[in-house]
């Protein structure tokens, strides 16, 4: 009798341990740092997710883009040396390789200068975790770029005020080891109509709309991009052929590539891709961007 109801406690408090192991989640992963080059931000696990084949091109493959190409490179490898840096926003035109020359960029950095750098990424949605990453990163053995692609803030979004805090703001600021870029395509990051009905319905309209603007001042770097001329369109569409090994006649390919881009009404670095993998398809050749 006394086996039996030893064995019902053991039960029950199984139960109730399992129990509150669920209420608290599961428990934080383990980062390790030699895992990759690349991760992804988890905060649900507080975990960096390695990424064991990142989807980026060859630096020299991004045209029309080479001022604010070699102002990244030079910036990025001063970090990954060890020396005094900006954090950087890409803004400017869709489609122009802000995001594709952070990840080449980064690449050229830990392959070609043999320099250790990490690149982890961090979706829109949670920019609001940045300060739990930080407490993450500042202890990690290595130089860490932060990675926000795409970034905007919408209508009574409140992130932001995590981002400024993490870039120049609190009483910790920001790690040394650690360095921002994000991409958009504002400049202020904020929609103009949101800066000016906070203007409109502010006690001091100037003062909420320097709220919003300091936003973009905390970044060291602003790299604009713009949209391309047709030469420079024609420049990527050869580049890309070159390197993939596309042989074809030169002017029937150039002729393909603008009425493509007549179709898409625009000329960008996204269109010539496109335009290359619809090339490659209709010639049976593989792209191996590894």
């Amino acid at each position: 009798m006394q086996d039996t109801k030893i064995d019902v406690l053991i039960a029950e408090m199984r139960k109730l341990s399992e129990a509150i192991e669920r209420i608290a989640g599961p428990a934080p992963a383990v980062n390790d740092w030699n895992a990759a080059e690349c991760f992804v931000w988890s905060p649900q696990r507080l975990h960096l997710q390695p990424v064991a084949k990142p989807n980026r091109v060859e630096l020299d493959l991004i045209q029309a883009v080479d001022h604010v190409r070699d102002i990244l490179f030079d910036n990025t490898l001063r970090f990954a040396q060890g020396f005094p840096a900006n954090n950087v926003l890409l803004w400017g035109a869709r489609g122009m390789g802000k995001s594709s020359l952070v990840k080449a960029v980064h690449a050229s950095v830990t392959r070609d200068r043999q320099t250790p750098l990490k690149l982890v990424e961090v979706h829109r949605e949670d920019i609001a975790t940045l300060p739990t990453l930080m407490e993450i990163l500042k202890s990690a053995p290595v130089p860490i770029i932060v990675f926000c692609d795409d970034l905007s803030f919408d209508h009574d979004d409140t992130s932001y005020k995590s981002l400024k805090a993490v870039l120049d703001g609190g009483i910790e600021g920001r790690p040394a080891n650690v360095l921002l870029y994000a991409t958009s395509n504002r400049r202020h990051l904020l929609p103009r109509h949101m800066m000016e009905n906070e203007q409109s319905t502010a006690i001091n309209p100037s003062e909420a709309v320097e709220e919003k603007v300091s936003l973009s001042d905390r970044f060291g770097l602003w790299l604009g991009f713009y949209k391309c001329s047709q030469d420079d369109y024609l420049a990527m569409i050869d580049g890309y052929a070159a390197h993939f090994g596309l042989g074809t006649d030169r002017a029937q390919m150039h002729a393909e590539a603008l009425e493509w881009s007549t179709t898409r009404g625009a000329r960008s670095g996204r269109v010539a891709w496109q335009f290359i993998q619809d090339l490659a398809g209709r010639s049976h050749k593989k792209i191996d961007l590894s």
